[in-house]
């Protein structure tokens, strides 16, 4: 892990819209940017093109409380504030694992336990010296990067995944992105697709997530029989390269992945007609392992007229979706958007 902000080659395009409107021609200075999950804490300083101009990751001390969580935080930002860049940025966006309230400033991620109502927008505002910070949660992040410039972009009705260490999600209805009062509409991680299933961290049973996310698809293939090589992985890539040499166990767990997720995909579809379903994060990197099940899946629960054409594609903006869209939503609060 750096322990400063090292530059960064540009990025894509141009900075996606993370709220409906997109950004001013006049947006000027770069934005700091964090993505907050389970596994990891980005950073970076993201200027009004999209390029990455410096960045910072640290591990997430997910099972510790809450100020140890924070204080991860705070490495991350002390990192950024080395570029010469920082002194330039005008406010802070943040993406974060949910659920988040974007209304109250707060935050309580699954897998992060010791964020409970956290008032994350409060605390990352003192520790900038008091610059304004905008809070969406990581899959209304993700999804805005990739209907400005990513697989989503021409769709007027979208559903993008994040599928990681735990599955989150935001929808795009009529052309514009629809985060909810709170900021967690399309969180598909949380649809029951199993009512007999295991319990979920959220309370309830059987949740997409509670399958497919990278950490429980693993915990199934060890129970199952599969075991890691030489290096001891039992990560979900380690499965997933299992899985590509032909490993039965491997392969059927992501087939039940695949399954979870075509089954919430499709309950989504049908509830408000989405026309694609773009799938990013750490388990879709997995590609055909988990793409060609998912798609088949799919056929025999997207079973209505009108859902049948949906289709299922890999996420284009790449691992800096949700840094892109927090630095987005920052930028258009900044610009009154």
């Amino acid at each position: 892990m750096p322990s400063a902000a090292t530059p960064a080659a540009t990025g894509p395009g141009a900075v996606p819209a993370s709220v409906p409107h997109p950004l001013p021609a006049s947006a000027s200075g770069p934005v700091v940017a964090l993505d907050i999950g389970g596994t990891k804490i980005a950073g970076a300083l993201v200027d009004a093109g999209g390029r990455i101009l410096a960045r910072s990751r640290r591990e997430t001390p997910a099972r510790e409380d809450a100020e140890t969580v924070l204080g991860a935080v705070a490495q991350v930002l002390d990192a950024l504030a080395a570029s010469p860049f920082w002194d330039a940025a005008q406010a802070v966006g943040i993406g974060s694992a949910g659920p988040v309230d974007a209304a109250r400033g707060t935050v309580s991620p699954v897998n992060v336990p010791g964020w409970r109502d956290f008032p994350l927008v409060e605390r990352v505002r003192r520790i900038t010296g008091g610059r304004p910070v905008t809070l969406v949660g990581d899959g209304v992040a993700m999804t805005a990067a990739e209907h400005w410039l990513g697989a989503a972009r021409g769709h007027a009705n979208a559903l993008c995944l994040v599928v990681s260490t735990g599955v989150g999600g935001g929808l795009v209805l009529d052309g514009r992105l629809h985060p909810g009062p709170t900021g967690n509409a399309g969180h598909i991680g949380h649809l029951s697709v199993d009512l007999d299933g295991d319990p979920c961290a959220c309370g309830g049973r059987g949740c997409v997530e509670r399958i497919a996310a990278g950490p429980h698809l693993a915990r199934h293939a060890l129970d199952q029989g599969w075991r890691p090589g030489p290096d001891g992985d039992t990560s979900a890539v380690a499965v997933a390269e299992a899985a590509r040499a032909g490993h039965p166990v491997a392969v059927a767990a992501f087939e039940r992945a695949a399954r979870a997720l075509a089954a919430g995909i499709a309950a989504t579809a049908h509830l408000v007609e989405v026309d694609i379903a773009v799938v990013g994060g750490g388990v879709a990197a997995a590609g055909d392992v988990l793409f060609a099940p998912l798609r088949r899946a799919l056929g025999d629960y997207a079973t209505l007229s009108f859902a049948r054409g949906l289709t299922v594609v890999p996420a284009a903006t790449g691992t800096d979706a949700g840094l892109l869209g927090a630095a987005a939503a920052a930028r258009a609060t900044a610009d009154g958007g």
